[in-house]
């Protein structure tokens, strides 16, 4: 594909316009900051603890691998994001491929934006089935698959609709209300992925499903810890049903190493923190304001999110457009085609609440 290969490169110290780490918990490194011996977090063990951690935890879930400390955090996590339980997994890709791969079974039929992540649609490929994509947001495409998959007099097969909360690629958030509503319309079970919302979205962090009240009419919930949360895992919300099915059929969950009681840790210790970081997120509505109401000389997609678009179609423009900002010492990266629709090339551009008002109009007057 023309001027599509890539490589991997480092950050040289450069500004960070880059990573997903929304709020600074890596970058400030609080994480281990709270850990220290003159704090004692609630959710946390307390120091003395957190120092005997250790980084292998001997086996699968269902072997040698479960513990207090994993099934405590399961439980506070799921106190916190109201939901009835929850269940630690490896990655956001690990929960996706196991929840939609697992889930769906032969007959089923899931129904997934066509933005949706990479592990998205490869759990439902893994899965046996049917398929179908429906328009980004298009709740009117959405209702004409489901009309399709469920016509009348016809035997009911479980439906599944799945999506993002915010969308990693435009910054764009999803129309739960409306989704849901055509879920209760045709008996469809709804999945909602809120790997970019933790954080960020709502008074606390607690993601889009919950700003709006929505937390009981979904069947899965997935919250990732990469990005705002700063540190490494997942965990998947739903009922004890749910929770038991995936620790019996859930092959991403059975058949792998648990997470170490020292990357619980750091969960349980980013959940004492993220839920009152309230001057992050006010100065990060700030520094978005700020750049979306700046005059640019680029395309600019609508987002009140840390995930600001400018689309630069073409690989090559694109990539060119990249390498000045980051011989500028701006760290912005292009998202080049496959990874997104031909002719919507673009530089994803990350704001962080450690980014001050300067960095963000050195970056306004490079793209003026």
């Amino acid at each position: 594909m023309q001027d599509a290969f890539r490589r991997l490169r480092l950050p040289e110290g450069k500004i960070d316009f880059c990573s997903n780490d929304y709020l600074g918990i890596v970058t400030n490194r609080l994480i281990e900051a709270a850990s220290s011996p003159a704090s004692e977090p609630a959710l946390a063990p307390t120091p003395s603890q957190a120092s005997a951690f250790p980084h292998g935890s001997g086996g699968s879930r269902l072997l040698a691998g479960n513990y207090p400390l994993i099934e405590k955090t399961e439980k506070a996590i799921a106190s916190f994001q109201q939901a009835e339980t929850g269940l630690l997994f490896n990655s956001g890709y690990d929960a996706n491929i196991g929840v939609l791969s697992c889930i769906p079974q032969r007959g089923d039929s899931v129904f997934y934006d066509s933005l949706s992540h990479a592990s998205i649609r490869d759990g439902i490929r893994l899965s046996f089935a049917q398929s179908y994509s429906f328009a980004h947001n298009d709740c009117a495409d959405l209702e004409k698959k489901l009309q399709m998959a469920r016509p009348a007099g016809a035997p009911r097969p479980n439906l599944f609709v799945v999506t993002e909360s915010l969308f990693s690629m435009d910054g764009d958030f999803a129309p739960l209300e409306a989704i849901l509503s055509l879920c209760r319309q045709y008996g469809a079970h709804l999945i909602v992925d809120e790997a970019h919302a933790t954080g960020v979205i709502g008074p606390r962090g607690e993601g889009l499903v919950q700003l709006k009240g929505l937390q009981q009419e979904c069947l899965a919930r997935i919250h990732t810890f990469g990005k705002a949360v700063g540190c490494h895992g997942a965990i998947v919300l739903g009922s004890p049903r749910l929770r038991d099915y995936l620790i019996n059929f859930c092959r991403a969950f059975i058949y792998t190493t648990a997470l170490p009681p020292a990357s619980v840790h750091a969960i349980a210790t980013a959940y004492d923190l993220f839920p009152g970081m309230h001057n992050e997120r006010k100065h990060l509505q700030q520094l978005i304001g700020r750049f979306q109401n700046a005059a640019i000389g680029y395309e600019r997609l609508k987002s009140i999110t840390p995930i600001q678009v400018i689309v630069v179609p073409g690989n090559t423009a694109v990539r060119a457009l990249a390498d000045r900002l980051q011989a500028a010492g701006l760290d912005i990266r292009p998202i080049l085609y496959p990874t997104v629709p031909k002719g919507g090339e673009r530089l994803r551009i990350v704001i962080h609440a450690f980014n001050s008002l300067e960095e963000i109009d050195r970056l306004i007057a490079m793209l003026q």
